[in-house]
């Protein structure tokens, strides 16, 4: 039996000596690891080569670390995790609206960001945890097509949407459990892991996101539904295809 391929992870960060900690640090945990100093330089090594997760700065000269992170999520890129010197709660959620996985505040503890660094990836490779031993390939809602390889949404007009990795987790879960109420601590559990905090706005970001990609009103949606003090629900009937 082969073993597992080794998870590459690319550090963006615009101060030498981080680059190097984290490098060295991360190395020696059994990661393959490859740094970048700014933008430009992050998008050449993703050109180059398969990034498992992204660790990204956010205060950068030059494009700043939440707009990289907006390019990379609607992009359809891979994990990110932000580091971040400021961590009032409105930097966090702006973090995550721009499609972040996860945040550390600086200063930290290398051992800190392994842990998460483990959390995103096992989130990435067991998802969803309770899925069937067969997967659907393709599954199909009020119009709209989700290819389950590939993370691409097709609107009924043929148009791809591309989704990060969070919100395909809430939508896949949401489709997966058509017309039954999932609360906020089950999806945040589901999704983020148990190391989220109560107050955490994670989940309410992943919904306002996708109702915008799928052009469901907010105000009043027809397909992902808001079940007052008890969680959201997919509204409509889904058809799964193997």
């Amino acid at each position: 039996m082969s073993s597992p391929p080794i998870e590459r992870i690319l550090i963006v960060d615009d101060d030498g000596d981080i680059r190097q900690l984290l490098s060295d640090y991360l190395s020696d945990a059994g990661y393959k690891v490859a740094t970048a100093s700014n933008g430009v330089e992050m998008h050449r090594q993703l050109g180059q080569q398969s990034v498992s997760l992204v660790v990204l700065d956010v205060m950068m000269p030059g494009e700043d670390g939440l707009s990289l992170c907006r390019d990379l999520h609607a992009k359809g890129g891979p994990p990110v995790i932000l580091l971040t010197a400021r961590g009032a709660l409105l930097d966090r959620i702006i973090g995550l609206e721009m499609g972040a996985d996860d945040y550390l505040p600086k200063p930290f503890d290398p051992r800190e960001l392994l842990a998460r660094i483990k959390v995103v990836l096992r989130r990435l490779h067991s998802f969803p945890p309770s899925r069937e031993a067969e997967e659907a390939a393709v599954v199909r809602f009020a119009g709209w097509t989700l290819d389950t390889r590939t993370h691409q949404l097709l609107s009924p007009q043929r148009v791809a949407v591309s989704l990060g990795g969070s919100d395909y987790r809430v939508l896949r879960l949401l489709l997966q459990n058509a017309h039954r109420t999932l609360s906020r601590d089950f999806l945040i559990e589901h999704v983020f892991g148990k190391e989220r905090a109560p107050f955490d706005r994670a989940i309410d970001v992943c919904i306002s996101r996708l109702r915008v990609s799928l052009q469901d009103d907010a105000r009043k949606p027809m397909m992902i539904r808001t079940v007052r003090h008890a969680g959201y629900v997919m509204a409509v009937d889904v058809v799964e295809e193997r």
